[in-house]
């Protein structure tokens, strides 16, 4: 009996070290740590480029809402580990396998992701993110609605979205269509990539400076502060950022063609832009033509109306918004298929459903918009 009861016993502590231990592995995820009055947080997965999952959601939205309001916080500052990456984006390959079965991450992973998103874009005190390295998707909803976004030579940006059969989301809808002219519709829908200093210049983040000061500027912003004011904050990202000259005089890369995106991607219609691109027939136009003919046409055209109406929206209505869409991503057929030809099968060969832009009727697109039942809406308030 004795036997039998101690051998239960290892068997329950076994099983409560692997789950401490899995804990404790799901929590390195991302490092929090007080340093003076600064709250730094890590993104801590190198190897999968710092890629958003929910448990590193629910551990930064918990520790965001305790240092707002802790005294001895004056500033947050937001970073990725490793050399590579700050977030190349969220974990959209578990959200699709947890859709194929019903599984409730497939609403809780963008129902938490966008209100941690919201929560940056309100926060109540500086809040400072180095997008130094990649950042798309998940990673620009950690950075973009904050205060202050620090890029390097080493930032990429990209919101690749509708190559996975999903939308520019984390709150796309909202700033994507304040960028200059129709530049957000074009990043949008081609998934351009901008680098560097590009991506202060368009106004994606706020400030440039060069990789070489990085961990400087960190160090500025983790000393003990008098004052941890905007003013003071901005001040100190000044400082370094005037040290860093590199392609300070550097054309911006899209300037040769914002004309053209202008007035090629201002069409009312996803019909209207691939009209118009054809028409051009430049070499320049051709090859976006050839790019948008890759993605999803479903998410083109959820897209470009998400960016239409996004102008007059502030970014709790667009969250709000977006939610709607992504649930109806996850209950139609394009992100499986896209996750699987980008993610999964890597064979680039994705096959939509509906085929074509114009195969893809003005129902279908209201259906995404609609309303879901009152139980699964996100209801965000500013």
């Amino acid at each position: 009996m004795f036997q039998r009861a101690s051998s239960r016993l290892r068997i329950v502590i076994r099983h409560i070290n692997v789950a401490r231990m899995s804990s404790q592995a799901a929590e390195e995820d991302v490092l929090f740590q007080q340093i003076n009055n600064t709250g730094l947080i890590t993104l801590n997965r190198p190897k999968a480029l710092n890629a958003l999952n929910l448990n590193m959601v629910r551990l930064m939205m918990t520790k965001m809402q305790q240092w707002e309001t802790d005294p001895n916080i004056a500033l947050v500052v937001i970073k990725g580990a490793g050399d590579k990456a700050f977030c190349a984006g969220g974990d959209v390959r578990a959200v699709t396998e947890a859709g194929k079965v019903g599984d409730p991450l497939a609403q809780d992973f963008f129902k938490e992701e966008y209100i941690l998103n919201h929560k940056i874009g309100t926060y109540k005190k500086p809040y400072v993110a180095f997008v130094n390295g990649i950042t798309m998707g998940g990673g620009v909803g950690l950075s973009v609605h904050g205060r202050f976004r620090v890029a390097s030579e080493k930032t990429l940006f990209a919101m690749p979205e509708t190559a996975i059969g999903l939308f520019p989301d984390v709150g796309g809808g909202h700033f994507l269509p304040r960028l200059q002219g129709n530049l957000g519709v074009y990043l949008a829908l081609t998934g351009f990539r901008l680098k560097g200093r590009d991506v202060a210049k368009v106004g994606v983040a706020t400030h440039f400076v060069e990789n070489r000061y990085i961990s400087e500027l960190e160090g500025a912003l983790t000393q003990p502060l008098p004052s941890a004011s905007v003013g003071v904050v901005q001040n100190i990202i000044e400082d370094i950022q005037n040290k860093s000259v590199m392609d300070a005089e550097k054309d911006f890369i899209l300037n040769p063609h914002m004309d053209r995106i202008n007035d090629l991607f201002g069409g009312a219609s996803m019909e209207e832009i691939f009209k118009a691109l054809a028409k051009d027939g430049s070499e320049w136009a051709t090859k976006q033509l050839a790019t948008l003919e890759k993605m999803s046409p479903v998410s083109m055209k959820i897209t470009l109306r998400l960016l239409q109406e996004g102008k007059a929206r502030n970014l709790a209505e667009d969250l709000n918004i977006e939610y709607r869409l992504c649930q109806r991503c996850v209950e139609d057929k394009d992100f499986y298929e896209g996750v699987r030809a980008v993610l999964v099968d890597r064979d680039h060969s994705p096959n939509w459903n509906p085929a074509s832009v114009q195969a893809v009727t003005p129902e279908k697109v209201d259906w995404y918009f609609s309303p879901l039942e009152p139980h699964r809406e996100l209801v965000l308030k500013q």
